[in-house]
């Protein structure tokens, strides 16, 4: 009863203009100005069961879950012979330092899975084609908080919450023939962003990892934020790793674009400056770019919260490609390709896991944002969505999104612990007939 006093007391206090819809999305986002009061807005969709309901999803394709009854599924690998490595895990655990990283941390916690991290990797196979995954077992366990996957040269690497470690693998392996070998060790000390995501340089030589921020907006002060907010590259061979670009709170998922080999991201931006600022955003990543945190936002707009303030770096902030909207918490990326239809052929799918920091709920869904001649061009698409039931419940959370090349995108969902299959429905039968088993 106290805890819900306290709650409504607080909330309450919200800062006008909370229940404002966020629209902030494209190339040229037009940024309403800050405001700030007592607390941030604050709510979270409670969750609720799917029952004999599925995800939405556009005419023309079906949607099934292809395995049920995870622990906090995060991101996903397709490897060559099309089974599914799955990270299964939660981590972090940084120590409040305000009454209000209670408030929230209380607030965040109620629309969270009460199952515990599986700490592992979970193998998923469709050894006929179907497009029903027949076999479930755990690949690999004992793992610390995994998120990021990648498979590089006949080994799988996996980003830890504290390093990067790697398994040797053959194809059609169903569970790891070892202990895994660190690679190199990632920051991991307090872990406010404990999420690394990770994928490989198109030629195999470098791992990208993303590593978020210590704090929202440097209230641990800068020292706790050295080697943080930003994206390692590490080199496979040796383990010897440099900044490649920085000033990114908190890069969740990247990926690699096909045919020109650059790198992409999705980035989590900073709290506490209303409902609708500042929008996460999908960017190219440049190599020695600086993307403003935590000085400024959406390129040169300066944050004065960030002590000391640094002008010359603020001069030096890139602006990012596409804005997604403010707090939808985008938490995957993956490329499509023809085999996802002609209305996704070209562009990326963007995994929502759905806003804590606002009162009217944003995300909780599945986008796709088309490209045109390489770049984001035109309005987010809703692809997968029916997860948000009413503002007050919500059946699942997507996190990572990945695209099988026989023709489906394949969603994690860490709230009803599912990974979720999207496919065209005339591929669905075609496939099976024309690709034959795809197991060993």
């Amino acid at each position: 009863m106290m805890r819900s006093l306290l709650l409504t007391g607080l909330l309450a206090a919200l800062p006008p203009g909370a229940m404002a819809q966020s629209s902030l999305y494209g190339s040229d986002p037009a940024l309403p100005e800050p405001s700030r009061g007592l607390l941030p807005s604050m709510a979270v969709p409670r969750p609720a069961l799917w029952g004999d309901d599925l995800p939405t999803v556009p005419e023309g394709y079906t949607v099934t879950p292809i395995a049920t009854d995870l622990m906090i599924p995060r991101q996903m690998l397709v490897l060559p012979n099309g089974d599914i490595l799955v990270a299964e895990g939660s981590g972090g655990g940084a120590p409040a330092l305000r009454p209000k990283d209670i408030v929230a941390g209380f607030i965040k916690s109620l629309g969270k899975s009460p199952v515990e991290g599986g700490d592992r990797l979970t193998l998923l196979r469709d050894a006929d084609g179907d497009g029903a995954y027949e076999l479930q077992t755990v690949f690999a366990d004992g793992l610390n908080a995994p998120y990021g996957l990648a498979l590089v040269d006949g080994a799988i690497y996996v980003a830890n919450q504290d390093a990067v470690v790697r398994f040797a693998y053959e194809d059609g392996q169903t569970e790891a023939s070892g202990e895994p070998v660190t690679l190199t060790e990632l920051p991991s000390e307090i872990n406010h962003h404990w999420t690394k995501a990770m994928t490989a340089s198109a030629d195999g030589r470098f791992l990208y990892v993303g590593i978020g921020s210590n704090s929202n907006i440097t209230e641990r002060g800068i020292d706790a934020e050295e080697n943080r907010a930003m994206i390692w590259q590490i080199d496979v061979a040796t383990g010897a790793h440099r900044p490649f670009a920085t000033g990114l709170r908190n890069p969740t998922a990247l990926a690699i674009q096909p045919g020109t080999g650059d790198l992409w991201a999705v980035v989590n931006e900073r709290d506490e400056i209303g409902p609708d600022l500042v929008p996460d955003y999908l960017t190219t990543v440049q190599e020695g770019g600086f993307y403003g945190w935590p000085y400024s936002y959406w390129g040169q707009n300066v944050d004065p919260r960030a002590q000391p303030q640094d002008p010359e770096m603020v001069a030096s902030a890139l602006e990012p490609d596409y804005a997604l909207g403010a707090h939808v918490a985008a938490l995957g990326v993956a490329f499509s390709n023809q085999a996802m239809g002609e209305d996704f052929a070209e562009g990326v799918f963007v995994g929502e896991h759905g806003s804590w920091n606002r009162s009217d709920p944003v995300g909780y869904k599945v986008v796709f944002v088309p490209f045109r001649d390489g770049e984001p061009a035109g309005d987010p698409i809703d692809v997968v969505t029916g997860f948000l039931l009413d503002e007050g419940n919500t059946r699942g959370r997507p996190v990572g999104v990945t695209v099988d090349p026989r023709g489906a995108l394949i969603v994690a969902d860490d709230l009803s612990n599912t990974i979720w299959r999207v496919a065209p429905t005339a591929q669905q039968t075609a496939s099976a007939s024309a690709e034959g088993p795809s197991g060993p």
